[in-house]
């Protein structure tokens, strides 16, 4: 059975096309118009070992904030697409990034119940932009968007780190890792891996 989800949404500020393939092997086109974004999603794919398609256009001459955020929604939607009806995946996962100076955790329950919390980002560096058009501030966004509407629940730290680069990299590439871990099937699990029957 694939697990393939498929999204696009279009509204005044923004244009967003995701498709991803859960069982994939990392294969990745990612286009946004903010390069640091494309890095960040790049990591996101080939970590995850997601198949991940991703076309946005937005109002980049205002600045980076919708159409990071669009994106994220929209990554979401199409991530709760394709996990379907969750029956024979693991359910939770987590990992540990280590990226130079900095270490980040992620920890991903797949419960229907969207929630996250994001702890431990340097606060020295909210006003701070990576690259030419990425604000620091916005990978809280990213997850926020991403946990709401892929309804999972998503729990991000900083554990320590000093470069904002490696800081956001890390986060992305712990959640990637958390979200792969939490969603492949599992050989012992039957069915739906809940007391209640239902995710």
């Amino acid at each position: 059975m694939s697990r393939i989800g498929k999204v696009e949404r279009t509204t005044k500020e923004s244009s967003i096309l995701v498709q991803l393939d859960l069982d994939g092997t990392g294969q990745v086109e990612i286009a946004t118009g903010v390069p640091f974004y494309d890095h960040m999603l790049t990591a996101f794919g080939v970590h995850g070992s997601l198949d991940l398609k991703v076309e946005a256009t937005g109002d980049l001459h205002i600045d980076a904030h919708h159409t990071v955020e669009d994106t994220a929604i929209v990554l979401g939607q199409a991530l709760r697409q394709a996990l379907g009806d969750k029956s024979g995946i693991r359910r939770f996962g987590d990992a540990w990034i280590p990226m130079d100076e900095t270490l980040a955790h992620a920890a991903i329950d797949v419960s229907g119940r969207p929630y996250c919390v994001h702890v431990g980002e340097p606060e020295q560096f909210n006003t701070f932009t990576i690259g030419n058009n990425y604000p620091f501030v916005l990978t809280r966004h990213v997850f926020d968007s991403l946990s709401f509407h892929a309804q999972i629940a998503l729990h991000v730290r900083v554990i320590h780190g000093r470069d904002p680069h490696h800081i956001a990299e890390a986060e992305y590439k712990a959640v990637a890792r958390a979200l792969r871990a939490a969603t492949e099937p599992d050989p012992r699990a039957g069915g739906i891996p809940s007391t209640k029957g239902v995710l």
